[in-house]
């Protein structure tokens, strides 16, 4: 079992909640549901997404997401990082630099692995243009940061 499970807070959409992170992504899964007595409401909602376990609450109106804190997904490709912005921000709010919020105000980074790699470049001049690409971006596009990187206008 891992140390440390992110808790979410939600006014009653848990469940829902947690169903629809399930859809998203390919390796998810509900792992347990805990209800207030045999028939009652929903208290907590356990799953997991690739292999991270997370517990959804259905606390009530008294807190809310802020991006203070964001869950972070590395993507291997474009392909990846079009699904996910799409599927993740559908009902919710597009953001800068690979930010969005879903439908339930949780606040996502959906970041392709392409970005760590052209931004540690030693040269910093070539780093740096990658970092003013990403910063005019939305959805992160790999082909515009490669493109910064080279210097391509």
């Amino acid at each position: 079992m891992q140390k440390i499970t992110p808790y979410l807070w939600f006014n009653g959409q848990a469940e829902e909640a947690a169903a629809h992170y399930v859809s998203i992504f390919k390796n998810a899964q509900v792992v347990d549901v805990v209800r207030m007595g045999p028939d009652g409401p929903v208290l907590t909602v356990t799953f997991e997404i690739d292999g991270q376990r997370f517990i959804a609450l259905n606390g009530g109106p008294q807190f809310t997401f802020t991006e203070a804190v964001s869950l972070y997904i590395s993507c291997a490709d474009q392909a990846e990082v079009d699904e996910l912005w799409e599927r993740l921000s559908e009902g919710g709010e597009k953001g800068q630099c690979g930010w969005l919020k879903d439908r339930y105000g949780l606040s996502w980074q959906v970041v392709p692995d392409a970005l760590g790699e052209l931004m540690s470049d030693p040269d910093p001049e070539k780093a740096g243009r990658v970092g003013q690409a990403m910063m005019a971006m939305t959805k992160i596009d790999i082909q515009g940061l490669r493109d910064a990187y080279d210097g391509v206008a």
